[in-house]
């Protein structure tokens, strides 16, 4: 591997979205010249979807820039420790400690609004007798929660084409904390009203990132696109690569 080989953007989306969350992101790394990676996050497990995402990044032949948005966080967070991850980036994510859950960081905060819009729903578990649990925002909460100051025939695309999020994602304790060991910038959303913006701020902190704060709805990357690839590029241009 060349040693200045330019790094490959790989980006990891959250729970209620899809890769497209990352849309108006892309176009702004590819100008820069950066190859962009935007795989479809299982949305299953955080262990599972964390080994997922290890593999593609073990697939990319260079430097990989690991950027997580809101569950994406918490999965880069595992993911983040293969070799070839040059640097973190958090977009109004969560960066999980060692041996701590997705419910036990949010559960230290006041909550941000989305618990009493969340809808669970049953679904099969092959091999199993029992059910699974999917966990989604209420459709018409949607809007207003996840993506306000998106363009609104947009975000109510991205109401009813929700990628959900098993329950079972939320219990399941980090086994490791990638942010110790690489380089890690963090973005808050202010204007956050899915993940208490605190959750962010505290995770970050805590973690020593390199922090910026952005008055932005949750899904930043659709509302402040360019924020959003400046902070990449930032991490991109910080590796030496």
């Amino acid at each position: 591997m060349a040693r200045h080989a330019r790094p490959t953007v790989v980006l990891v989306h959250g729970a209620f979205a899809d890769a497209s969350s990352f849309a108006r992101v892309i176009p702004e790394l590819t100008a820069a010249g950066l190859e962009v990676i935007a795989p479809a996050v299982p949305n299953r497990s955080l262990v599972d979807d964390a080994a997922y995402i290890a593999s593609v990044v073990r697939a990319v032949e260079g430097p990989v820039i690991l950027v997580g948005h809101s569950y994406g966080g918490a999965v880069i967070t595992l993911a983040g420790t293969e070799d070839n991850v040059r640097a973190l980036v958090y977009l109004a994510g969560y960066a999980l400690e060692e041996g701590e859950s997705l419910g036990e960081l949010q559960g230290g905060f006041p909550d941000s609004g989305l618990g009493e819009a969340l809808v669970y729903t049953p679904f099969p578990v092959a091999g199993s007798t029992e059910n699974g649990t999917d966990v989604s925002v209420a459709i018409d909460r949607f809007p207003a929660l996840f993506a306000a100051d998106v363009d609104p025939d947009l975000a109510v695309v991205l109401a009813v084409s929700q990628r959900p999020l098993a329950a079972r994602a939320f219990s399941e304790a980090a086994s490791v904390a990638a942010w110790k060991t690489k380089p890690s910038w963090g973005l808050v959303a202010s204007s956050d009203r899915t993940i208490n913006p605190d959750v962010e701020r505290y995770g970050y902190e805590r973690a020593g990132m390199t922090t910026v704060e952005v008055d932005s709805s949750h899904l930043v990357m659709l509302a402040q696109p360019k924020a959003v690839a400046e902070l990449i590029l930032e991490a991109a241009g910080s590796t030496g690569h």
